[in-house]
């Protein structure tokens, strides 16, 4: 009778996670095909055959993912093989639905014997490059994400820079009422993107530090342990600055975004409820007293509750933003042959709506399903990060990027009041493109690190010797 003893746990070798980089590149095909034939499928309904720039355009799409797919093979092998294929189907959707409006704005000018308007998609295709590049250059130059808990209150100094940069004489430029661009040699960028990637790294470096003091001490009020005066700092200060931005910029997205991002991360920080409720009642507070000082937060409000009381004037965007939906009902109209030109800012604020209209319900809830998985897989890797400030860093870039998701479509479909912010990777803006390829590649350096194996342990899994474990 043969007996196996169980090897010691100090003695198991550790065996080498699969790198799944040829999965990836299998995804990206996939992505590639599917954003293909929707911009092919667009050429043919409105022009019944394809326009003389889509194969250059395809090519150059192709050729971008060629690239990320190469530097991610050779500068961060074990990330994550699913976060890239994700996010380049949502760009090439985006590209593809901006082409679709250039050519609704080609025939418009045509009608009108006005000159062609230049079309945006080539801008927004330079941006998607830009972007791809500026997150391999994160992946070249941040060979160990650690390094930035040291730069945690520089950080946070930049962050709170850029985001007041709008306010600055000169170069601050309002448009449509909310002050976030500037504008400098005729170039105007977004610096509030930026700021959300920065504060997010300072949200990290300084709950690293004091998230045992936040989730273990407590003040007993009336039997009820409640976080001290001194922990509840942090978060007064972040609801001031949510309510700063809200006032001096008049942007209600990014203001709901920095607060929330925040408190979000005080609860996977600490793992404490009371964090959430408190955080709420002051969202609460902070909201209605918005409404009755400020005009056009209660334009907003008013807009959102009645959206076709004044649908000629101030409720005229959401009011076609519902109709788009309504007309895609459950499959849509299908790509190029509906009428997504209607809604105004359809190429950026209201692209959601423009693809509710020709995909229909079904096609917008599969977009949204991409997002879920970029989310979760950031999620995942917050997980399966092994030092603390990883861990917070990639929750609090994926929360980011879902909550974006969440005010956009919330307010575009009336679920709540419209705020302002883009739909991240397909909305027309090179500010918000660029800076989410960013927090992608930050993302993939994480989760190279998480999911990268001991080398002088790792055997390869072939190689693994077949063991018998004792109960």
């Amino acid at each position: 009778m043969s007996t196996a003893t169980a090897p010691a746990r100090a003695d198991v070798p550790r065996y080498r996670q699969p790198t799944r980089r040829w999965a990836e590149a299998g995804l990206l095909v996939g992505a590639f095909v599917v954003g293909a034939a929707a911009y092919v499928q667009v050429d043919l309904a409105i022009l019944g055959e394809l326009a003389s720039d889509t194969v250059p355009v395809l090519c150059a799409i192709a050729a971008l993912l060629l690239v990320v797919h190469v530097a991610i093979r050779y500068l961060a092998p074990y990330a994550d093989p699913i976060i890239v294929p994700a996010v380049a189907t949502l760009n090439i959707l985006g590209l593809t639905m901006i082409h679709r409006l250039d050519l609704a704005d080609l025939q418009r000018a045509q009608r009108n014997g006005d000159p062609a308007p230049s079309p945006d998609v080539y801008t927004q295709l330079t941006w998607t490059a830009l972007g791809i590049l500026l997150a391999i250059a994160v992946l070249v130059v941040l060979r160990d994400h650690r390094i930035l808990q040291r730069y945690t209150y520089t950080a946070m100094f930049a962050g709170l820079v850029l985001l007041l940069l709008p306010l600055a004489p000169l170069i601050g430029a309002t448009v449509n009422g909310a002050t976030l661009w500037i504008r400098v040699a005729g170039l105007s960028f977004q610096p509030g993107e930026l700021a959300k990637i920065l504060l997010t790294i300072f949200f990290a470096g300084y709950l690293t530090v004091t998230r045992d003091s936040l989730a273990l001490v407590r003040t007993k009020v009336l039997g009820v342990g409640l976080p001290r005066g001194r922990d509840l700092g942090p978060l007064f200060v972040a609801w001031f600055i949510s309510l700063g931005v809200l006032v001096f910029e008049r942007d209600l997205g990014t203001s709901l975004l920095f607060f929330g991002l925040f408190v979000a991360l005080l609860y996977v920080a600490t793992q404490r409820r009371s964090w959430l409720v408190l955080g709420a009642v002051l969202f609460i507070v902070g909201a209605v007293a918005a409404y009755f000082a400020f005009g056009h937060v209660r334009l907003r409000v008013d807009v959102w509750l009645h959206p076709f009381a004044d649908e000629a004037d101030t409720s005229y965007q959401i009011a076609q933003s519902l109709y788009g939906f309504a007309s895609g009902g459950m499959f849509g109209s299908g790509l190029g042959q509906g009428y997504p030109q209607l809604v105004p800012y359809a190429k950026s604020d209201f692209i959601v709506s423009a693809f509710g209209e020709e995909l229909g319900l079904i096609g917008l809830v599969a977009m949204l399903v991409l997002y879920g998985v970029i989310v979760e897989r950031g999620l995942r890797t917050a997980i399966a990060c092994r030092d603390v400030f990883g861990s917070l860093l990639a929750a609090g870039l994926s929360i980011s990027l879902g909550l974006q998701v969440f005010v956009v479509v919330g307010g575009v479909s009336r679920l709540i009041p419209l705020t302002g912010l883009t739909t991240p990777f397909l909305a027309q803006g090179g500010s918000s493109l660029v800076a989410n390829w960013i927090a992608i590649g930050l993302l993939m350096r994480i989760s190279d690190t998480a999911r990268r194996p001991d080398e002088a342990e790792a055997v390869a899994l072939t190689d693994a010797p077949t063991q018998v474990v004792g109960r």
